[in-house]
């Protein structure tokens, strides 16, 4: 599944490829990935005539600044985006496609139809669902240590359930929490009311440092996810313990474990994140 990194790479190659196209129609495959407006025509008439004129993120969403229009776009399992000329064959699995008057196309496809649409008139999309549900990305100035911890205050859910929690802090997602908790030293399935401040500073840290160290890298490909350019993100080279259940921990030999924690598989150093309840 495509996370932040993921997406903001996504985001800076679409700023490449489409950026001041213009839209000349919209054809809908699979009606299901338009949630706003609910009618597929009113979404077609929407985006008629609008130029992209940015492309935003934010958490996992990207957000296409048109002319009057904010099309706020999630991947979900394996949504993806590409720029074609428009005579190159449609792929299977292609559910939209946003024909531009220059003769190219962004089309959308994804296997599992699981992606979503939204389109609001420009500033609605900030005070609207999906985006008004979210919490502030890692690397926000709101995502401060106090904030943090008020939230861990005001919970007796464990800390992998509490970081995948998207009103919490968005963008973060399995990959990233168990190497962001292995980097701190914090096991997943610790209660997060019981967390010391301290702890909290390093969950936070060390989340900031792994979202920007991906970026840097463009992301983490697991299995089927490549950017809208086909590209592969090389920060799977840097993972610590995601996916290296039964290989040595880097910093002290134990065998990684793979766990289910919050109904996802989870990878931990029983050694380097032991579960006691303080710090």
């Amino acid at each position: 599944m495509p996370e932040l990194p993921e997406v903001e790479t996504v985001r800076k190659t679409l700023h490449q490829l489409a950026l001041g196209k213009e839209i000349k129609s919209v054809s809908i495959y699979w009606e299901n990935i338009i949630k706003h407006p609910r009618d597929p025509e009113e979404f077609q008439h929407l985006l008629q005539g609008q130029t992209i004129r940015d492309i935003n993120r934010k958490g996992k969403f990207l957000i296409f600044q048109l002319d009057d229009i904010a099309l706020v776009s999630h991947l979900r399992m394996e949504g993806k985006f590409g720029v074609y000329d428009s005579h190159e064959e449609k792929p299977a699995h292609t559910h939209v496609i946003f024909h531009f008057t220059d003769g190219t196309e962004l089309r959308y496809n994804d296997v599992r139809k699981f992606g979503t649409m939204h389109a609001f008139p420009k500033g609605e999309e900030a005070v609207n669902k999906p985006l008004i549900q979210l919490g502030p990305d890692p690397f926000d100035e709101a995502f401060t240590l106090n904030y943090f911890h008020q939230k861990l205050k005001k919970t007796k859910r464990n800390m992998k359930a509490v970081l995948l929690d998207q009103s919490i802090v968005a963008g973060l997602g399995n990959i990233y929490v168990d190497e962001a908790l292995f980097r701190a030293g914090v096991h997943p399935e610790r209660i997060a009311n019981t967390l010391t401040l301290e702890e909290a500073e390093r969950i936070r840290n060390a989340s900031i440092r792994v979202i920007l160290e991906a970026i840097e890298q463009g992301g983490t490909t697991i299995r089927s996810y490549l950017n809208s350019q086909g590209e592969i993100g090389m920060f799977q080279q840097k993972l610590l313990v995601y996916g290296k259940q039964d290989t040595n921990c880097v910093n002290c030999g134990t065998p990684i474990t793979k766990m289910k924690v919050s109904g996802r598989g989870t990878h931990i150093c029983p050694q380097c994140q032991p579960l006691h309840t303080h710090g």
